[in-house]
């Protein structure tokens, strides 16, 4: 045995530990609850120069799988992270590495799928990707979310497959125990050994192609190859269990198991349920039953002669599943189950249960029940346990809130003029110009949006939807991108919203809402609806227009008659506030954190008015609440085009005091200095013209972007002589953007 000494850990904390002291080459990752906190801490050693690992942060999930598949094409070990729709967004990705047989290793850290939205634990996205050439290891406890991580490189690099180390989001991964962890990172390293690459890729003088196309019967070897390889990991796993007790002591199988021997009724789980179980067992065999309970520590290649040899002799088999195939009559834990004791000819009576989904908490007293249930003949062969039934009532459900009508709306305080001749050239000599939309005037705008919400104290989103809504006098549709706005705003069964409102997640709104709005204009002509001019907006902030650019371009690109209105606050803060391409250069994140090696976010912050501006759309602007009345006439222009033209898009740069760490008092002063150092500059393009909104160097109020950055504790470690460099890019750059907007600007 190696020295080890004792951690009091989360299972993030553990797996972030394994990938430091197993020295990784790389990792590409996005930000997803609740996985993120493995990226986190491993940035914490980055910039401690603890670790040299390569971490690349990915715009969304299925480019940190491309990114981590091209690494270990390269030749590196690559380690990825992530949950839920995160790893259903990469899913694609997954069989092209198995595929092509490199290894990697990815800890899924469980969560619920979505929609509705949840961020809580369950096993719903660890089953979609059984069938995609994976070995999986499942960790039930902190310990083995260490353990199981050094293993898996192993195995990976010997049968040439990518593995998976999977555990219960929140139950593992931030509750922290006592385990324990070797002392000298060199006996993890000696025990995974050397990387052997049998045809290297960057050996220029023996060059090889990978990913060939293939017909029958090519194929088909192909995937029986995998199959092999998928059951030589089956044959390997003991003995890589064998060898890593003979290095720390700790002993793991295929499957676990206490009180099975004798037990007349077993119950079958995944994860940390199996923990919780083993108190229910204690207690009922000591009231005279026989009962036991098994896990499984590979899900896949599913050790069917193990589990059969642990629980064949059962009389009566419970499985429980945090998870449902619908339509199967069963969760697929349970599914295999059944398929693995009909293959060994066993009696069993089995019953399945669906339990603790969305995170739903599992006590002893929940596993005593279950194995009361599956002696109990009235008990069906499959049911959900832990359901709540909902009321039922013929009375109509009464409104929340009484609807904000277009005749509400119409307070003819702003309006919007076609002109000729504005007093600059545009392509076609035609713009639009706002008379009215005065502070005063449009007080007498009914809120679309209710006062009840859960933002922080001094949270920018409110005041700038707020804003928005001020200067768009027709009636609106809503759809949210995942993100604190949604978040703060819909926590069921309440809903702050007077309007009609549809979420989607980061990576799709954009598209989401252009099939919205061509519905309703269809139903408009057929007149199934009503006519007249509705605005239909998709509210995205905390990122979401890195990983959702994509479906934002494409909906410009089309031309769909929508406003895209994002809420600017520099990160992803649903999240946790993690670096986003909009984080400003230098600004300190919990994965751009601050040591000897590290200075915060090491890349420019992303220009999207001007990436929006290229597509052509007929209008694109920017807006603070610092400056509120141009902020409702450009709303007003905005939605004018949105209903008239086409895509039309609106940035605001939206206060995040949490995060930002600076006064929630103060944020109006923080927003008005970002606009006067012309890090967000205030202007428009309408029709392919620019013009500057307000230039702070005319005013004479222009400061130094290091006064701007000095307001904020994100950002206050710039203002010290070692980071002084830092700055002066970031000021260079403000300058470059600067100057040649104004080049641009009629």
């Amino acid at each position: 045995m190696k020295e080890q000494i004792m951690e009091y850990a989360s299972g993030n904390e553990m797996a972030a530990i394994a990938v430091k002291q197993i020295g990784y080459d790389l990792m590409g990752y996005y930000p997803i609850t609740p996985s993120t906190q493995i990226a986190e801490n491993l940035d914490i050693m980055r910039a401690n120069g603890e670790t040299d690992l390569v971490m690349v942060a990915a715009e969304g999930e299925h480019s940190a799988a491309g990114i981590c598949y091209g690494a270990s094409v390269a030749g590196g070990r690559v380690i990825n992270a992530t949950s839920a729709n995160g790893l259903l967004y990469a899913i694609e990705q997954l069989p092209v590495q198995s595929g092509t047989r490199y290894p990697m290793v990815m800890n899924v850290v469980c969560r619920t799928v979505s929609g509705p939205l949840s961020i809580k634990g369950d096993h719903s996205d660890i089953m979609f990707i059984l069938n995609a050439g994976w070995p999986i290891l499942f960790a039930s406890t902190v310990q083995q979310v260490y353990d199981f991580n050094i293993i898996a490189l192993k195995l990976a690099e010997q049968v040439r497959l990518p593995v998976v180390v999977a555990y219960d989001g929140f139950f593992t991964s931030h509750q922290k125990g006592r385990c324990y962890r070797f002392k000298d990172d060199k006996d993890v390293r000696d025990y995974i050994g050397e990387k052997q690459e049998k045809y290297p890729f960057l050996d220029l003088n023996n060059p090889i192609t990978v990913g060939s196309y293939m017909n029958e019967p090519d194929i088909i070897n192909n995937r029986y190859q995998l199959h092999l390889a998928m059951e030589k990991a089956g044959e390997l796993l003991p003995e890589l269990f064998a060898s890593f007790k003979e290095l720390s002591g700790r002993g793991y199988g295929m499957v676990n198991g206490a009180d099975c021997d004798d037990a007349d009724s077993v119950l079958v789980l995944l994860g940390s349920s199996y923990d919780t179980s083993l108190d229910a067992i204690e207690e009922m065999r000591g009231e005279g039953k026989r009962v036991g309970v098994a896990t499984l520590n590979v899900l896949r290649p599913f050790p069917s002669r193990e589990l059969h040899n642990l629980i064949g002799k059962a009389d009566n088999i419970m499985v429980a599943d945090r998870q449902d195939s619908y339509g199967a009559a069963g969760g697929n834990l349970s599914l295999e189950v059944r398929a693995t004791m009909q293959r060994y000819g066993c009696k069993a009576n089995i019953k399945s249960v669906v339990y603790g989904l969305g995170g739903k908490d599992f006590f002893k007293e929940d596993a005593k029940a279950m194995l009361d249930m599956v002696k109990d003949s009235s008990t069906p062969d499959f049911s959900y346990y832990g359901v709540t039934p909902g009321m039922e009532s013929e009375e109509e459900d009464s409104p929340l809130f009484e609807p904000v009508t277009r005749e509400k709306t119409s307070i003819n305080e702003t309006k919007v003029e076609k002109v000729i001749d504005y007093g600059d050239t545009t392509e076609n000599g035609e713009a639009v110009k706002v008379i009215g939309g005065s502070l005063n005037g449009v007080t007498a705008m009914p809120g679309r949006i209710a006062p009840g919400h859960g933002a922080c104290p001094g949270c920018g989103i409110p005041v700038n939807l707020n804003l928005l809504l001020r200067g768009i006098e027709d009636p609106v549709v809503f759809l949210f991108q995942t993100g604190c706005g949604m978040i703060v705003t819909t926590a069921y069964p309440k809903t702050s919203f007077k309007v009609p409102y549809v979420h989607n997640l980061f990576q799709n709104g954009a598209a989401t809402l252009s099939g919205v709005a061509e519905i309703c204009y269809r139903k408009q002509q057929k007149g199934e609806i009503p006519p007249g001019d509705i605005i239909f907006i998709m509210v995205s902030g905390d990122g979401g227009l890195d990983i959702g650019m994509g479906s934002a371009i494409g909906t410009a690109l089309r031309g769909h008659r929508l406003l895209i209105f994002e809420y600017d606050n520099g990160g992803y803060m649903n999240t946790g506030y993690q670096l986003s391409y909009s984080t400003p250069l230098g600004a300190r994140s919990s994965t751009s954190h601050i040591g000897k090696e590290q200075y915060g976010k090491t890349f420019f912050h992303k220009d999207m008015p001007k990436i929006m501006a290229a597509t052509g759309i007929p209008y694109v602007a920017t807006v603070a609440e610092s400056n509120p009345a141009d902020f409702i006439k450009k709303a007003a222009k905005a939605a004018y085009y949105a209903k008239t033209t086409g895509t039309a898009y609106v940035k605001a740069i939206s206060a995040c005091p949490l995060n930002w760490n600076d006064k929630p008092a103060t944020e109006r002063k923080v927003i008005e200095a970002a606009v006067n150092s012309c890090y967000f500059p205030l202007y428009e393009v309408e029709q392919g013209v620019t013009r500057l909104s307000y230039d702070p160097e005319k005013t004479g109020k222009k400061i130094p972007v290091k006064d701007w950055l000095s307001m904020m504790g994100r950002t206050k470690h710039l203002q010290k002589e070692e980071y002084k460099d830092v700055v002066e890019r970031l000021q260079k750059e403000i300058d470059r953007r600067y100057n040649e907007l104004k080049a641009r600007a009629k």
